[in-house]
């Protein structure tokens, strides 16, 4: 009994490990493959190859009954998968040409706070402490985007991120609140296919080019990676957490996923690291952890494995996988 308590620990912190470092590290995924690849048709080749890919291993394990949905519930994963994945995840592609990855996810820790926001507005009433961290951390949030951030950042960027991560906390606030899937893979792989097609529509739409000769071999490694690394190992890390780990403690991935991609662009790319974005990013992410950390909740009962068809609150606790 012992022992597997302490496995169970082990694994809980391997694939908390695993959110940690890849959701991070996707920001510098998306960085390198806008290099050559239009925004908005990496977007569409990531979601589409990530959704056919975890379909098929739900349909492998479990048959097509895992996508037994009613058309509401099909509708509600289809809304959800524009908001997030179309709108959301588009936009910080779009803003990623413009500014330097560390700035965008910085910007991005901010959806929790705008979750905070959205439940305010309906009634839902959230501490003292709750709305004080939101203070915090939308000063933050005001800071870096009135300052330009400095180094290569710009304003059209920020606006766009801001956009993007305003889309994305619409699309989990409501995934709450509307009939969804009831197995979360499921759900998921609606999610990213019909965001997917969704990007692919928006970018023919904006005027988008794509020519496999011009794509860069870099950029194909950044793809490739965000598909089976950042979509499906984080992705399956981080719905196995939300039934064998409390809320509060898998939550932390908001505010150090944006320290490991300012690392890695760091790092990787050479991209700056001003004081101005050092101090507005550490007032958003103390706002963060603020929100977080009054806002506690038990672990969500969620399947251990994909033979499960546990029913997930996907707008609780929810990642914004970027």
């Amino acid at each position: 009994m012992g022992q597997n308590a302490t496995d169970r620990r082990l694994l809980v912190w391997i694939a908390l490990g695993i959110v940690y470092v890849v959701w991070g590290s996707t920001y510098l995924g998306i960085a390198v493959a806008v290099e050559t690849i239009p925004p908005m048709y990496s977007g569409a080749m990531r979601f589409v190859a990530a959704g056919v890919l975890l379909g098929a291993f739900l349909v492998a394990r479990r048959g097509t009954a895992v996508f037994r949905m009613t058309r509401r519930e099909f509708v509600g994963a289809a809304v959800v998968g524009l908001l997030l994945l179309t709108f959301g995840n588009g936009l910080l592609a779009v803003a990623e040409q413009h500014i330097s990855t560390g700035l965008a996810a910085l910007l991005v820790a901010s959806v929790p706070l705008w979750l905070v926001v959205f439940r305010f507005a309906v009634r839902d009433r959230p501490k003292v402490l709750t709305l004080a961290g939101v203070l915090v951390g939308l000063g933050g949030v005001a800071a870096l985007s009135l300052t330009g951030g400095g180094g290569a950042s710009s304003t059209i960027g920020i606006i766009v991120v801001l956009f993007g991560s305003l889309s994305w906390a619409v699309g989990s606030f409501l995934s709450s609140r509307i009939s969804m899937p009831s197995n979360p893979f499921a759900a998921s792989t609606v999610e990213m296919l019909v965001g997917g097609v969704g990007l692919l529509l928006l970018g023919t739409a904006t005027g988008e080019h794509l020519d496999l000769a011009q794509i860069s071999g870099r950029s194909w490694v950044g793809l490739v990676y965000l598909i089976l690394v950042g979509s499906l190992v984080g992705f399956t890390s981080f719905v196995w957490l939300l039934g064998n780990a409390p809320i509060s403690l898998v939550s932390t991935y908001a505010y150090v996923n944006p320290a490991v991609a300012v690392a890695l662009g760091a790092l990787v790319l050479s991209e700056p690291v001003t004081p101005r974005i050092l101090i507005g990013g550490l007032v958003i992410l103390v706002g963060v952890a603020l929100v977080i950390s009054t806002e506690r909740k038990g672990p969500q009962r969620v399947s251990e494995d994909l033979d499960g068809g546990g029913d997930v609150p996907l707008g609780v606790g929810r990642g914004q996988e970027p």
